[in-house]
């Protein structure tokens, strides 16, 4: 990786972090030539989300101050929002970082899917799924519809690695970090990878159960944080639409939008369409970490290797379903609700 990501970092975390101040840490100095960011110092009890998730620690506001992020981060950098003038400049300007793109590219949409140097899965348990990946015809065709998507579609300016080791917590704060990968993207890559990591978290738990706790109790919590990030975004995306309708943003005019009944049915549509990419990459976010190059500590550190991959198998072919019949989903609850019969 060049050393050049530490400056799409720090603009990502400027713009991120004038939309949305309280998610996101202040940075107070950066020299490109040196690549040193200087920023806030998000002081103890802060801890990465993933490691909280491992320990079974609920967090009550995570998923209110995940969708507040997320809403007003994508929302203000799309053209619902602005210009196509100001969204163009924008977007050439992130397209400089087009090797991290490259790489994500590489791990998330190809490398699972073909004999890459740098696979790997808990062998030789999860050996025939990895291969059933490799052999599933459907779901290449799924993956390359969201990797086109994914290079195409400038949406937004998207987080690019939004996933649970990249938020830090306590019970009343969370911090959006890292956005290295930062660029013009789909905004439900970055939905996506969150709620994909959410659901390896659940699907791990069993591995982190003992007889002092069996973790049911916090496995419903997941899946309700699960749901309820999405229904706070959905909800906080839409008025931040309603309160920005006679705006400046281009996509829908409001000479054109502004009836109550038309602007309601298009943002259904963009809505259900977001949910369905965001459940597509998501998925695909999962099957990386279980077949891919880079792993998760949320199945990484269950010692007992059989367990491990029992929960790595669950995670693995929930995904693959999810992958291949997003489309089918056209609300969150149902999503959860499959994802508890797959984790049996």
């Amino acid at each position: 990786m060049t050393k050049e990501r530490a400056y799409f970092e720090v603009q990502a975390l400027k713009k991120h972090g004038s939309l949305c101040p309280e998610h996101v840490p202040e940075v107070y100095h950066f020299d490109r030539e040196m690549s040193l960011i200087g920023m806030r110092y998000l002081e103890p009890p802060h801890i990465i989300l993933r490691k909280g998730l491992i320990a079974g620690v609920k967090y009550p506001k995570l998923a209110e101050h995940m969708g507040e992020y997320m809403a007003q981060t994508l929302f203000k950098t799309s053209l619902l929002y602005n210009t196509t003038t100001e969204h163009k400049r924008a977007v050439a300007e992130f397209c400089g970082n087009v090797e991290l793109c490259r790489l994500t590219e590489q791990v998330v949409f190809s490398d699972p899917y073909h004999e890459a140097q740098y696979n790997r899965w808990t062998a030789p348990h999860l050996d025939s799924e990895a291969q059933e990946v490799k052999e599933d015809n459907i779901l290449k065709l799924e993956v390359a519809e969201l990797k086109l998507k994914f290079i195409e579609r400038a949406q937004a300016l998207i987080h690019g690695d939004l996933h649970t080791g990249s938020v830090m917590v306590t019970s009343d704060s969370t911090q959006v970090i890292d956005p290295e990968f930062g660029f013009y993207g789909p905004m439900g890559f970055d939905i996506g990878a969150f709620l994909g990591n959410l659901l390896l978290a659940f699907f791990s738990q069993d591995g982190h159960s003992d007889q002092k706790d069996d973790r049911k109790a916090y496995k419903e919590w997941i899946l309700s944080t699960t749901e309820s990030t999405w229904n706070f975004f959905q909800t906080k995306f839409t008025a931040l639409w309603d309160e920005n309708k006679d705006g400046a943003g281009e996509a829908y005019l409001p000479t054109i939008y502004n009836n109550p009944e038309l602007r309601q049915l298009t943002q259904n549509k963009y809505l259900l369409d977001l949910l369905h990419d965001s459940l597509g990459f998501g998925a695909a976010k999962m099957i990386r970490r279980i077949v891919g190059v880079a792993h998760v500590e949320d199945f990484e550190s269950i010692k007992d290797i059989d367990k491990r991959a029992d929960c790595e198998r669950q995670a693995l072919r929930f995904a693959r379903k999810l992958l291949k019949e997003s489309r089918t989903f056209n609300t969150i609850e149902e999503v959860v609700k499959a994802a508890k019969e797959f984790n049996i």
